[in-house]
């Protein structure tokens, strides 16, 4: 077969499971994620731009059980794989708007601690491995532009060991991690782009 129908026939897979996605999206995930990824309240996470690895991860995990949410574990039940790396597809190829802090002093703490750490209580700087902007990798998520409430949240069920899907490292941050820390770095991160 020449190359350029096998490209063809790759794009077409490619369209249909993006088709497949925007279903998915339009029937189940809209409600707290949106449409394009940027979440309907500060509670659940953006989604848009986040790494499409990531999130099928973190869909896998969902339906396995190995990252615990009653609503999450339910609706992704009926996924199939290839719906998941869809969906993380779709959702990377969306740009959540800019937000603006409400707090400037918070986030200027936040600031500090995203890129310095504090060498007082031993907390490292959370650019050491999602990167000065944010950005993350496909195996540690996009924290630019994240929700303030859902990155606070997740800090502390790190802390907690509520949440233990993920990287162990990030249990020994947010134990070090004061009150104040995770809402200031949480700001900080919610007006990264």
């Amino acid at each position: 077969m020449p190359a350029i129908a096998i490209a063809l026939l790759a794009s077409s897979a490619v369209a249909a499971d993006l088709q497949r996605a925007e279903q998915i999206v339009a029937g189940k995930c809209f409600l707290c994620h949106g449409l394009d990824g940027d979440s309907s309240s500060p509670l659940f996470p953006r989604l848009a731009g986040q790494h499409a690895e990531y999130i099928a991860r973190q869909l896998t995990d969902f339906k396995s059980g190995r990252r615990k949410s009653d609503t999450m574990n339910d609706m992704v039940k009926d996924l199939s794989p290839e719906e998941m790396q869809a969906l993380g597809v779709y959702f990377q190829g969306k740009t959540a708007p800019v937000r603006q802090t409400r707090d400037p002093d918070l986030a200027a703490v936040g600031r500090y601690i995203f890129h310095k750490g504090n060498s007082f209580s031993g907390v490292a700087a959370c650019a050491g491995c999602h990167g000065e902007k944010g950005l993350g990798t496909a195996r540690l998520p996009r924290l630019a532009g994240q929700q303030p409430s859902y990155t606070a949240s997740q800090l502390k069920q790190f802390n907690s060991r509520e949440r233990t899907n993920d990287n162990s490292v990030m249990h020994a941050i947010a134990s070090r991690l004061t009150e104040l820390e995770v809402k200031a770095v949480a700001e900080y991160i919610g007006t990264l782009n």
